[in-house]
């Protein structure tokens, strides 16, 4: 319950809204309590996204593999964020990301139909999802943005401002490659930071 319990309260938050107790009844029978390992893979390249899982506890990436190898992240998720390739999960096509934990994980996950038939008609879940696809696409303006316009320090410095908690989370290389950065470069921007 204790697991729900953040969901719950994930939900009302965002949304503004209160779940009454047959809301939350709606959920418990629909969304899945999932444990997920360390390394163990949420989603493969070239797989359907089935499931969206909202996490309760533990840490993933989202990522491709180019050619010669080297993974790119494109999102690190943590407590209280979604996992899913969204394109993958509403299209239902082919995915072209992996999603992978860094930690043991604990998930609700539940499938697309599922999120249609019984959760989406929920008024504080329907908010709530307007606030996310908001955050979402506000998020992706301001990563697109400083990909393409920032230096390695000014995104470093971002990533501080608005997630201070990832630096000392995640590994200095998954960092880097979030930020598109080597792991050289950014070891001597965290030095010149810290003068």
């Amino acid at each position: 319950m204790d697991n729900f319990q953040a969901l719950f309260d994930y939900v009302q938050k965002l949304s503004g809204q209160t779940l009454s107790a047959e809301d939350k009844q709606i959920f418990i029978v629909h969304f899945k309590p999932k444990k997920i390992r360390k390394r163990q893979y949420f989603l493969q390249e070239g797989d359907v996204c089935k499931y969206t899982g909202f996490i309760v506890k533990g840490a993933a990436k989202t990522f491709t593999v180019d050619e010669k190898g080297h993974e790119h992240i494109l999102k690190l998720s943590i407590e209280n964020w979604w996992l899913a390739d969204f394109e993958s999960f509403y299209k239902l096509t082919p995915s072209r990301f992996n999603i992978e934990a860094l930690e043991d994980m604990e998930i609700l996950q539940i499938t697309h139909n599922l999120v249609e038939e019984f959760i989406k008609p929920i008024p504080a879940f329907s908010a709530m999802q307007n606030v996310l696809s908001q955050n979402n696409t506000i998020a992706t303006q301001k990563r697109m943005q400083s990909s393409i316009s920032q230096t390695g320090e000014e995104r470093f410095q971002e990533l501080v401002n608005d997630y201070p908690h990832f630096i000392q989370r995640f590994p200095q290389n998954l960092i880097a490659s979030y930020l598109g950065l080597t792991p050289e470069t950014l070891s001597r921007i965290r030095k010149n930071s810290s003068k």
